[in-house]
């Protein structure tokens, strides 16, 4: 099986240094800014370490594969997938790895059918320096099982989604609703409660509640919890951001949660579920969206 990598930055060098070691034998790779004066030292050194032949185009990439991942930032890679097209051979699978939208996803993945090839939308769940070949891999598109099948045997962490296009970058997106937003969170808890020089006794609050039980357990009982108190939390929330605000602290992620809950109290959910919390956190989604539904 051949290998090749249109842009060879850290995702393409951490994935081609793990599965050399694993035994794949041939990688070509193509980057752009192969000639450039600060990073084209760099592409060469990566490449030499990981034992991978950098070509002058990607063309020679291309003619050379059978498995091509595009590893280019996000708002590239459409545009790279439009140059790439005329070079794409039947049934070659090609491989989206950037933090692209669904949407994008799809618009590639039309690209790449009019070629007769396979696609693959892949999104990467952790940290490539830590696990290299082995990251957690979500994938969909009508070329996962080829892809799974053929890497399998250089150990790759692969999960199937399903065959629609966007629906692995969906998870890493929603992912990072929780993944970006709780460190936008902790700053600011870290921040008022050092302004306040508390940050031990805060911590040590915080930990007690929520060490004991799993990320699942919390998560649940919280959200059950919240959507038949949501306005009376909403009104100590604001109390959170007077506090701040009269330290000139910024209180940006309080000010979002309030809102956010003002919502959830907007759906009367207390009344629908006669005072008492629902068993599990799919009860309160249904019944927010079957609100804005009839309401709309």
């Amino acid at each position: 099986m051949r290998l090749g990598f249109i842009g060879f930055g850290e995702a393409a060098f951490e994935l081609s240094f793990g599965l050399k070691e694993e035994g794949l034998e041939t990688i070509f790779a193509h980057d752009v800014m192969i000639d450039h004066p600060t990073f084209g030292p760099q592409i060469k050194e990566r490449a030499a370490q990981a034992q991978v032949e950098i070509l002058s185009t990607p063309e020679e990439v291309l003619s050379q594969v059978d498995v091509v991942m595009v590893a280019v930032p996000a708002d590239k890679a459409l545009e790279v997938s439009e140059m790439l097209k005329p070079f794409i051979k039947e049934d070659c699978i090609y491989v989206d790895v950037s933090a692209s939208t669904p949407i994008v996803k799809q618009k590639i993945n039309t690209h790449i059918k009019e070629k007769n090839a396979f696609f693959v939308d892949v999104a990467m769940l952790g940290p490539l320096p830590v696990y290299k070949h082995k990251v957690p891999i979500s994938a969909s598109g009508n070329g996962v099982d080829q892809l799974i099948s053929l890497m399998n045997p250089y150990s790759m962490n692969i999960t199937k989604v399903s065959k629609k296009p966007g629906d692995a970058s969906a998870v890493k997106l929603i992912r990072s609703i929780y993944m970006k937003g709780v460190v936008a969170l902790y700053l600011e808890l870290l921040e008022a409660s050092h302004e306040f020089s508390v940050e031990q006794l805060v911590l040590d609050s915080i930990s007690e509640t929520l060490d004991g039980k799993s990320f699942r357990e919390t998560m649940n009982r919280l959200v059950t919890g919240t959507s038949i108190h949501a306005l009376r939390r909403s009104i100590e929330l604001d109390g959170s951001i007077q506090m701040l605000e009269a330290s000139n602290l910024n209180s940006v992620m309080s000010i979002a949660a309030k809102s956010k809950l003002e919502i959830l109290a907007s759906y009367n959910l207390k009344e629908k579920f006669k005072g008492q919390k629902p068993d599990y956190w799919l009860d309160v989604i249904k019944a927010c969206k079957e609100d804005a539904t009839v309401n709309n």
